[in-house]
């Protein structure tokens, strides 16, 4: 009976040993899982599949848990990239990544505007159109500092292979897009004057917020009301921010965060977050608006931000 009992208390230490060592992991294996697939409830699962592998290792296959775990997820996200990209092409309407609060860290570092900008919408759209192996190796050496050898390790080719996919990745990231930098500080005065502008109804503010070209996706994916195609031009996008945030102004209360690295709007209606908002900044002011409506691309975030202080909440008719 004693060896018995000592059998299960060994059994017992070691599985809360295998699960407290993947605890440690975790945060950063969502990191990674997020990045690779541009969706938390994605992320979330596959970072739960790799717990799974973990915990059915066998003694002795793991040497490095941190580099093993990470091939892991990594090559569950792979997997999980080609199922993906058929279901964004049949996506009803625009399809914007799911929004991830950063203020706590969850998606690692954001004190530099390179680390911001890696988890910018404007970024994982455009990893949407690399191919996978050219995702996962811009990911690991951008975000995760993976040498060119660790990456040919993990996609399991060449190291010379492994250099081309970043190389490829990078070029096409950097043609996609203009790069323009601004601080925290402005960024956040922008984002005040923009709400201030829409929820008021001026159009002439608005207007002056805005580049010639800007463009508004609005993801509603079939389940909540949006514009089923971007809305593009300085006109069309101010009639239809006054439009939308007409219908918003009685009874919506807005929450400031900072979501995918930057300073963001969440509209709530009887405690339940039914809308998100992000800016693009560029050239002649705002490029681009991101709002997400879709409320499953929305729970992730709400359970995120349950939490905030309540003055940073209020009635968006205050913001004229």
């Amino acid at each position: 009976m004693d060896t018995e009992q000592e059998y299960t208390a060994q059994e017992y230490t070691a599985r809360e040993y295998t699960a407290r060592e993947f605890e440690t992991h975790r945060p950063r294996l969502f990191s990674l899982a997020y990045r690779m697939l541009g969706s938390a409830a994605e992320a979330e699962d596959a970072v739960q599949d790799a717990y799974l592998r973990w915990h059915g290792a066998e003694p002795g296959q793991v040497t490095v848990p941190g580099a093993w775990l990470a091939k892991v997820v990594t090559n569950l996200c792979l997997n999980r990239l080609g199922s993906a990209r058929v279901q964004r092409e049949e996506y009803f309407g625009p399809w914007i990544p799911e929004p991830v609060g950063t203020g706590a860290g969850v998606l690692g570092p954001m004190e530099t505007a390179e680390q911001r900008d890696s988890v910018s919408f404007a970024v994982l759209t455009l990893m949407e159109q690399l191919s996978p192996p050219e995702r996962a190796a811009v990911v690991l050496r951008d975000a995760f500092d993976y040498s060119h050898r660790d990456i040919a390790g993990v996609l399991d080719c060449s190291e010379a292979n492994a250099r081309q996919l970043h190389r490829r990745a990078r070029q096409h990231l950097a043609d996609g897009r203009a790069r323009f930098t601004t601080s925290r500080e402005q960024d956040d005065e922008l984002l005040a004057r923009f709400l201030a502008a829409a929820s008021g109804g001026s159009m002439d503010r608005l207007e002056q917020l805005l580049s010639e070209q800007v463009v508004v996706w609005s993801d509603g994916g079939g389940k909540a009301s949006a514009a089923s195609r971007p809305v593009a031009g300085r006109d069309n996008v101010v009639r239809f921010l006054i439009g939308l945030f007409s219908r918003w102004v009685n009874g919506v209360q807005i929450t400031f965060a900072e979501v995918n690295g930057g300073p963001a709007v969440a509209g709530w209606a009887d405690g339940e977050l039914t809308a998100f908002g992000a800016l693009e900044l560029g050239e002649g002011g705002i490029t681009g608006v991101r709002l997400v409506l879709n409320p499953d691309k929305l729970a992730f975030l709400a359970t995120q931000l349950q939490d905030l202080p309540q003055n940073l909440s209020r009635n968006l008719s205050q913001n004229a």
